[in-house]
């Protein structure tokens, strides 16, 4: 198979999304795991200014929630709170294995669902910053319910440079071989994938492979490809299913050999490629990333999940990836194979920003309430914003990082509606670094319907995935959502207004939804 040939700064997959710009040179075309999840969805009271807000002396704060209790995207914070921050999130999972699940005639678990995934997923045309860091776009537009509009915050970094300008990679593929990965679609589309990645490296890329199943084994170490792609492809092609899954064993067993392989100047990355379904060992994420806490903290070495398979462990991949600084994908054909290789993997290996956090400042002069559309478990407390020390996302090249807000106007609002910063460090010499972007409440004049295309686009899919999680009673309709069957004529009439391939598939999935319930 061959697929593919504002403020200035302050101080001085979809198959292995993991393996980053390491196929630049064949394609010429994020995570917060120790955020605390702290900050209210929806928010009315008092005036709240950058950086620490008041708290006040009354209520308890979405930041005072205890360890192990559910979290709940409908609950109100005391006043005073007209802050919302986040750590940036860049993962894709959720939307493709809910568009695959719909294929096979099922409506997906309303716990898989996370709308900010399904937001990010669709290509934005935000301003892209010169050099490292991102730009920051604000924009909205009205919707169908009286003083509810939809308010969207736009990231961008940088586009990914030519391939040569990357450093080198040092990738530890870690590959699932148990038996549920004989299914096809799995370990065969894992097997091509590889191949066809080990054409596209550079002869300075170095590459391992670890296979686990009821155990875990280094299959080839750390190997420069210059001269030994043989080797690798002979690694690859050995990969056949066995027994059952001991991810923890996987996980551990390749953090070991990315330790012994690991390259001063190179990006340093594990990619684990599984359908997530751990049955042997350790099957806890938190403790199973505490095993090899060491490797990941003081070698900067970063996790990526690439899901695969109709049955997936989409809640345990992903928890994986956000407490290993990572991102997720998920894979089901070789079409999404196609788009990670040629476009999403060069936006995975270089960093521009790590630890990226965002904060939005609502103006309570003109905003009674709002909410924050998913990052459920990506929340950080509003005082924590500017904790260098508190994890956020790490973004690379070619990235936008899209938030949406549902927001409720005071009657007659005008003036100032809101402002956007995003915080991050430089990620060679962790300097901080600040940019942000406004909006006023007469820039709202405009349907959602009716709005430029991304925010049509981004308002689609936020609805689409509220609408497929609403069945879980912890989650509320968003504001203005369309009735039932109204957004797939909505998606339709998108898709041939921005004749895009990507569009004509969210349509297409929103059908078969509407066709389930």
């Amino acid at each position: 198979m061959k697929w593919c040939g504002t403020r200035r700064p302050v101080g001085a997959l979809l198959a292995l999304t993991a393996a980053g710009g390491l196929l630049i040179s064949g394609c010429s075309a994020g995570s917060g795991g120790d955020t605390k999840a702290r900050d209210s969805s929806y928010a009315r009271g008092g005036p709240a200014p950058l950086p620490v807000p008041d708290r006040g002396s009354g209520g308890r704060h979405d930041g005072d929630r205890r360890e192990g209790e559910q979290e709940d995207s409908l609950e109100v914070a005391p006043d005073p709170d007209y802050l919302s921050t986040f750590a940036l999130d860049v993962d894709t999972a959720s939307y493709g294995y809910a568009r695959r699940t719909l294929a096979e005639g099922r409506l997906p678990d309303p716990s898989a669902v996370r709308p900010e995934e399904f937001v990010n997923s669709f290509r934005q045309d935000y301003e892209r910053p010169a050099g490292d860091g991102f730009t920051v776009t604000v924009d909205g537009a009205r919707t169908d319910e009286e003083d509810w509009s939809l308010v969207r915050v736009g990231l961008a970094t940088r586009t990914a440079g030519p391939d040569g300008e990357r450093p080198p990679a040092a990738l530890t593929f870690v590959v699932d071989i148990s038996g549920s990965m004989a299914e096809p679609g799995r370990l065969d589309l894992a097997r091509d994938s590889l191949a066809t990645m080990t054409d596209q490296l550079r002869d300075d890329d170095s590459v391992a492979v670890v296979t686990f199943s009821d155990e875990a084994e280094t299959v080839l170490p750390m190997t420069r490809l210059g001269g030994n792609r043989g080797e690798v492809h002979d690694a690859v092609d050995s990969l056949e299913p066995t027994d059952s899954t001991n991810l923890g064993a996987g996980v551990e067993t390749g953090y070991e050999t990315a330790v012994e392989g690991l390259r001063e100047g190179a990006t340093n990355r594990v990619v684990l490629v599984s359908d997530a379904l751990a049955n042997t060992g350790e099957t806890d994420a938190d403790a199973i990333l505490e095993r090899i806490a060491e490797s990941r903290r003081e070698h900067g070495i970063t996790l990526f999940g690439v899901g695969v398979g109709s049955d997936y462990g989409d809640a345990l991949m992903e928890r994986l990836a956000d407490r290993g600084d990572g991102h997720t994908v998920y894979v089901s054909d070789e079409e999404d194979a196609r788009e990670v290789f040629c476009e999403q993997l060069p936006r995975n290996i270089e960093l521009t920003a790590r630890d990226a956090k965002a904060q939005v400042a609502f103006d309570p002069e003109t905003v009674a309430e709002f909410r924050l559309v998913g990052y459920d478990n990506r929340r950080v407390a509003d005082e924590d914003f500017r904790d260098d020390g508190v994890d956020g996302g790490e973004v690379g090249p070619g990235h936008t990082v899209t938030a949406l807000y549902a927001v409720r106007t005071r009657p007659g609002a005008a003036g100032h509606l809101a402002t956007a910063t995003v915080r991050w460090l430089d990620p060679d010499s962790r300097t901080p670094h600040e940019e942000t972007g406004g909006l006023e409440a007469g820039d709202l004049a405009r349907s959602v319907w009716g709005a430029h295309r991304g925010l049509t686009v981004t308002a689609t899919a936020a609805y689409f995935a509220d609408s497929l999680r609403s069945r879980d009673h912890r989650y509320g309709a968003l504001p203005g959502a369309p009735a039932p069957g109204e957004l797939s004529g909505r998606a339709g009439d998108l898709a041939d207004r921005t004749e895009d391939a990507d569009v004509r598939e969210l349509a297409r999935a929103i059908r078969a939804a509407e066709r389930l319930e």
